[in-house]
């Protein structure tokens, strides 16, 4: 990893966690920080802490350094000034890599990062392994500066927009669970979005483990290698499904049975997990353990209650088509699906092949409810327009009858409607509620 340069004058853009995280960081190290974000925000405690904060509208900012937040496109007047400026931007995940000692183990893709990110965390500690997971899932790196030992593993969940400006950025362990068409209004196109998600590998090393699906190869120096749910153990194959989860070189770690996770995405998750804690040196009864104890992630196939029979299901989380499919392959039948929110420009028309067989019929929220309900009629799933999640759940409630599932999948970002898709699964598991779900 490579060192930070000397302090300087740093631009910090967005303020949100991890923007705040960097400023703070950067302070802390003796840097003169200028810190903007397009909208107005409560920066009492960036000012409180000496660190100049302005609007994006002043004049512009001369720095040494650029930290831009992930959630700041990189079109921004302050971000394109810098690049054209040939001023070094970077992300906040390699500041904060610069600026510790600590081990890293990288999860991306476009679903899964979360469980997979929170489930090897939990494999490392419960095999006696400081770790602490990081990144997207909601703890910005750079928060943990000082704060935890040098040999605790960070686990850190990488967005694609956390992975464009990485120049050294190099975790020991590395996933690409999958990739599928997400955050379309933010790239030119799929193959921009796909190439942000493979800098995650582009510094390893030969002694590093870089996992990827079948189509894709690593730009560093670690050899790809596979996971398979086919049984299929080639040389590169590095956790496989035989009638159980197998790792190379521990074997048979735990029968299917014995894992809580269910749905065929998770299985692919809880491979990518034993094989990184494998690397990590943990053993096969560490695995198994971990694996046995692991209480799922909210909002993430987090089963609510029941109620009359009825079971609510919150997948809050699945904020594209490809993780809304996934839970209906975790739920196959008999589903009382509840979709829609704000777009991020994918299509649906593979959510609604999915649907057909499996949703007895789809209550839509939020602005794409007319979009997703044109795709679900051309394979003659019914829908409702429901409005809002509250009156989608009510209604799925009344129509549902015992062995049927409520499911949260929206496909679709939150915003429309709520703060985010945490915001949103609370209100689905408080309707639940209300309906009786315990």
């Amino acid at each position: 990893m490579s060192a930070l340069p000397d302090p300087g004058r740093a631009l910090v853009v967005g303020l949100a966690k991890s923007g705040r995280a960097a400023a703070l960081l950067l302070h802390d190290l003796g840097w003169q920080v200028v810190a903007v974000d397009r909208a107005q925000v409560d920066a009492a405690d960036l000012i409180s802490a000496g660190i100049d904060v302005r609007s994006p509208s002043e004049e512009p900012v001369a720095a040494d350094l650029v930290i831009r937040s992930p959630g700041v496109p990189r079109e921004s007047p302050p971000l394109a000034a810098a690049y054209a400026a040939g001023t070094p931007v970077w992300s906040e995940i390699e500041l904060a890599s610069r600026a510790m000692p600590n081990p890293i183990m990288g999860v991306t893709g476009t679903n899964g990062k979360t469980t997979t990110t929170e489930l090897l965390a939990h494999l490392l500690r419960e095999g006696g392994l400081g770790a602490v997971a990081c990144g997207n899932v909601g703890t910005p790196m750079a928060s943990l500066v000082g704060e935890i030992p040098a040999d605790t593993w960070l686990v850190a969940e990488c967005s694609s927009f956390q992975l464009e400006d990485i120049p050294s950025f190099h975790p020991h362990a590395a996933v690409l669970l999958n990739v599928t068409p997400d955050h379309m209004d933010r790239y030119p196109d799929f193959a921009a979005y796909t190439q942000a998600k493979l800098n995650l590998f582009a510094h390893q090393g030969a002694h590093d483990l870089s996992i990827l699906p079948p189509q894709f190869a690593t730009s560093g120096s670690a050899p790809a290698r596979r996971i398979s749910q086919a049984g299929d153990e080639g040389p590169d194959t590095v956790s496989w499904a035989e009638g159980g989860l197998h790792v190379r070189g521990l074997g048979l770690v735990a029968a299917w049975h014995d894992i809580p996770l269910r749905g065929g995405h998770n299985r692919e998750n809880v491979m990518a997990a034993a094989a990184m804690a494998a690397h990590a040196g943990l053993g096969a009864a560490e695995i198994a353990r971990g694996l046995a104890t692991f209480p799922g992630v909210p909002h993430r196939l987090e089963v609510v209650g029941t109620a009359r029979g009825v079971v609510f299901v919150n997948d809050s989380k699945a904020t594209n088509p490809a993780a809304a499919i996934a839970a209906l392959d975790a739920y196959p039948r008999h589903v009382r699906l509840i979709a829609g929110g704000s777009s991020k420009g994918t299509p649906f028309d593979d959510l609604a092949r999915a649907a057909a067989g499996a949703v007895d019929h789809a209550y839509l929220i939020g602005e794409t409810a007319p979009e997703i309900a044109s795709a679900l009629e051309s394979q003659r799933v019914p829908s409702t327009l429901a409005g809002d999640l509250p009156t989608a759940v009510s209604r799925a409630f009344a129509d549902a009858s015992d062995g049927d599932v409520v499911l949260l999948a929206p496909a679709c970002a939150s915003f429309d409607q709520f703060r985010g898709y945490e915001h949103r699964g609370d209100v689905f598991r408080d309707a639940a509620r209300e309906a009786g779900a315990r």
